[in-house]
């Protein structure tokens, strides 16, 4: 199944852990690399153990791993997404793990408290051109990499068709949120829908999620070339005020800011809504009769565009690093360049999307779900990054907020996104 993508609520590493690896520098690359050492060596990782690709799906290749590098043990640990950031961070200064599943928020934290490598150095240079580029970015932070991307991901545009026929439109009305919002307006003026778009809004991460795709469609940026958090800018506050208007206006669901992802699919599934944005996961729980009314009434299409001309998802792929203190650096990146690589990922389409191009054109890994592939080929070449800062929980959470004060007509939306900005400064 594909990475679902709940509220991402995140803790900040302790003074203590962080001065612990301060002391330390990053581990010695002078393994002698895998498969060439005299007896067994034992890496350890750790995954996440829901979304994604299957726990099972993950013994599997490291079972293939371990069979082609018998002197490698690989040892896993999984533990549920809501453990993962702080699993991270106390297990760094003793060096517990090898390789570990980091997500796109916390690059810019862990390369600045020195808990993850730099691997820049080992990047092919080919991977540029191979890769799709929303991914390629995925762990990227002030120009370098920390880790290799492990599953792309974005929200795509799920439609219903038969509500879209009724009033006579077709997907292409679809391209940019302008057409989009004419059709519901169809829709809704026509009885079919009484709010025909529904929105991931609750004061959680997923809002940040949202926000984002539309601030990438009007052409923003959540920050300016110095790092800081940059959304109280003519784009920024555009956005916000798009958003708070298409619920005065009854196109969007006012329940939308008590939604998160689920209550939107939730609402898709049984015929209520006309458009939404979400993730991948989405398309296979739409087209289950075990949990959708709509089965076979389902189009999906990459993110309108917006204004600029511009159609970025926001990107909410995942990424395999070698944390600071790794026992086994070389043998570690040996194998997340095999469990990252084209031949390892074409192989379970159904767990995260490749991250390489070629892949959405072979018909051998595409035939599983045709149409998602399409899709994302489109999608996942342009994805825009949630703040890059090293302070991104209570930026994320100031952003929350504030997002939610001008959709509740609280405040407007340029001293919202004022607050937020102050607030991102002063934590």
């Amino acid at each position: 199944m594909s990475w679902t993508h709940k509220v991402r609520n995140t803790v900040v590493g302790t003074l203590a852990v962080v001065a612990a690896l301060a002391m330390t520098a990053c581990s010695s690359n002078a393994g002698t690399g895998a498969g060439n050492s005299g007896g067994t060596i034992t890496l350890n990782a750790l995954f996440m153990q829901q979304a994604g690709y299957s726990q099972d799906q993950i013994n599997a290749m490291l079972k293939s791993y371990e069979s082609a590098h018998p002197n490698i043990k690989v040892n896993a640990t999984y533990v549920a997404y809501e453990a993962l950031h702080d699993k991270i961070v106390t297990s760094a200064p003793a060096g517990t793990y090898d390789v570990v599943l980091m997500d796109v928020i916390w690059p810019a934290e862990f390369a600045s408290k020195g808990i993850i490598q730099d691997v820049t150095s080992r990047y092919p240079a080919s991977w540029k051109q191979d890769m799709l580029g929303g991914a390629y970015s995925t762990a990227e932070y002030n120009g370098k990499f920390y880790g290799v991307p492990w599953g792309p991901s974005t929200k795509f545009l799920y439609y219903n068709t038969d509500m879209l026929a009724k009033v006579g439109a077709k997907p292409s009305d679809l391209n940019t949120w302008a057409g989009l919002l004419a059709v519901a307006q169809k829709i809704k003026d026509a009885g079919i829908a009484k709010y025909p778009i529904a929105w991931s809004w609750s004061q959680a991460e997923a809002v940040i999620c949202d926000y984002g795709q539309l601030l990438g469609a009007f052409g923003g940026q959540f920050t300016d070339s110095s790092g800081n958090l940059d959304v109280n800018n003519a784009v920024g506050v555009q956005t916000l005020t798009w958003m708070k208007q298409t619920l005065d206006d009854g196109l969007s669901n006012p329940a939308s800011t008590t939604f998160l992802e689920d209550d939107v699919q939730k609402s898709l599934a049984q015929g209520q809504t006309a458009f939404a944005l979400n993730w991948e996961s989405t398309y296979a729980a739409l087209q289950d009769p075990t949990q959708s009314q709509v089965v076979g009434k389902i189009g999906i299409l990459p993110t309108p565009e917006g204004p600029t001309g511009l159609r970025p998802g926001i990107n909410g792929s995942m990424a395999l690093a070698i944390p600071a203190r790794a026992a086994h650096p070389d043998q570690a990146w040996d194998l997340i360049t095999y469990l990252t690589s084209q031949q390892v990922q074409d192989q379970y389409p159904t767990g995260w999307l490749p991250n390489w191009k070629s892949s959405y054109t072979d018909q051998a890994v595409t035939k599983q779900a045709p149409q998602l592939f399409a899709v994302a080929a489109t999608g996942y070449s342009d994805l825009i990054l949630r703040p890059t800062v090293t302070n991104y929980n209570s930026t994320s959470a100031a952003l929350q907020s504030e997002i939610q004060n001008a959709l509740l007509g609280k405040k407007t939306p340029q001293q919202a996104m004022d607050d937020a900005v102050a607030a991102s400064k002063s934590s």
